[in-house]
């Protein structure tokens, strides 16, 4: 028997994805990338826009034609669209009647086995534990490695669907996201990226797994960096996302100058209005994050600074867009992945707030924040110019490789050669917008 998943949405997500092939390859199950061989198809699903959602509606109607060819085709859909879909009114409305037989959130994948079996007997039950953390990824590559790290959010920010489809925030333990790391850099896997919705809040169900050595006293993330740092040899890089201003405090900070800490950093905004930081119910206001950006700066004068943003937010007026422009070219990021707010429902803002700003208005404000976006990391991208940076190779393809730098920035550079999960020093000679270009320092 043979199958599918297809991932839509974030890190998190396609880690979760790794996860549940390594359930379906345990039960003997093997991986196709076309959907007409597969016997089990099960679709990932990302609930944070609503036309994730619907993409995954689309999917479903199209292997519902070939659940007519095929009767015994198992189709599932897992992730935040049933995480959040608790009474299961849109399975109801959009997906049961099209031949999803499987529905179930991520966090329950190891009850999949359960599931399977009773669709069809012939696939075994097998008992995966409660904790479906503890299931080993199948990686997609040998240099590359996610860890979750936790899972779900107490924010609750207005314009969010997290919290409602994967939960309140769970903490995954110390001794396991260790035992997980361990078993990367035996295999020689050269970068890190560890994941949560908050990552930098997290707070460690076993603290006495801590060196005394530990310089950190208060933030068990800074803790937990360092302790990654001092305990791997192979992996040379680690990153993480997504952080939340509020938890950045001085010995997060400090920890960006780890040895082995990448040189950049995501960390969404949302806004820079204060109104709409203050009805996005992010808990800060836009000086208290260039105040953060500063302190970063000061301890890391070089570090690339990217951000997430939302454009036409409920009652998003020009002077707010007007205030968030001026915001941006104060941060000087090195980039940003704007979202135009679409309305979620079972949301805050969706319960509260008019979605008052027109689809034409919402583009023009996304391309205007898009083209400042490109103007900016244009022009910082000249400094990498007749310098030297450290690339990771993602893929050789037609004598090139291709792989990010230590600043995550995109690098081509010709090769005689397959270079892929090795990192090389590349000369840079042209930096355009989204591709810095050089040759390979022997």
């Amino acid at each position: 028997m043979k199958y599918q998943v297809i991932t839509f949405g974030c890190q998190m997500n396609k880690n979760d994805s790794e996860r549940l092939e390594s359930i379906l390859e345990y039960l003997g199950l093997k991986k196709t990338s076309k959907s007409e061989d597969a016997d089990i198809i099960i679709l990932n699903s990302c609930s944070v826009r609503e036309s994730a959602e619907y993409r995954a509606f689309g999917f479903v109607s199209n292997f519902r034609k070939l659940k007519k060819k095929k009767p015994n085709l198992i189709i599932g859909v897992c992730g935040c669209l049933p995480g959040r879909d608790k009474d299961k009114k849109i399975y109801k409305k959009h997906l049961k009647e099209k031949g999803v037989e499987l529905y179930f959130a991520n966090k329950d994948m190891v009850k999949l086995p359960k599931m399977l079996n009773k669709i069809n007997p012939k696939i075994k039950n097998k008992d995966l534990g409660e904790d479906y953390f503890e299931i080993k990824a199948k990686t997609e590559n040998n240099h590359k490695a996610f860890v979750p790290i936790q899972h779900g959010c107490n924010q609750f920010c207005t314009y969010c669907i997290v919290p409602y489809s994967r939960g309140r925030e769970t903490n995954r333990t110390l001794r396991s996201i260790l035992s997980e790391i361990n078993c990367y850099d035996k295999n020689n896997f050269k970068e890190l990226t560890l994941l949560g919705e908050i990552v930098n809040h997290y707070t460690a169900p076993d603290p006495k797994n801590f060196s005394s050595e530990n310089p950190y006293k208060k933030n068990d993330f800074a803790k937990l960096l360092w302790e990654i740092n001092k305990k791997v040899k192979n992996i040379e890089r680690i990153n993480w996302t997504a952080p939340h201003p509020l938890y950045m405090d001085d010995e997060v900070i400090d920890a960006l100058t780890l040895s082995k800490q990448v040189n950049y950093l995501h960390i969404p905004v949302q806004a820079g209005s204060d109104n709409m930081l203050k009805k996005m119910n992010r808990k800060h206001d836009s000086q208290f994050f260039i105040e953060m950006l500063e302190k970063i700066r000061n301890k890391k004068p070089n570090i690339a600074i990217g951000t997430d943003m939302i454009v036409g937010f409920c009652g998003e007026s020009e002077t707010d867009f007007e205030e968030t422009v001026d915001f941006y070219k104060k941060c000087d990021f090195d980039i940003c992945y704007t979202a135009k707010y679409s309305d979620r429902s079972g949301t805050v803002a969706n319960k509260n707030f008019k979605d008052d700003v027109s689809v034409k208005e919402k583009k023009k404000r996304w391309f205007t924040i898009q083209h400042l976006m490109e103007d900016i990391t244009y022009k910082k991208n000249q400094k990498y110019l007749n310098r030297e940076v450290s690339v990771l190779v993602d893929k050789f393809q037609k004598g090139y490789c291709f792989g990010n730098s230590n600043e995550m920035k995109l690098v081509k550079f010709s090769s005689k050669k397959d270079l892929t999960g090795k990192i090389v020093k590349v000369k840079i000679d042209k930096a355009e917008t989204w591709i810095l270009y050089g040759n390979n320092v022997l």
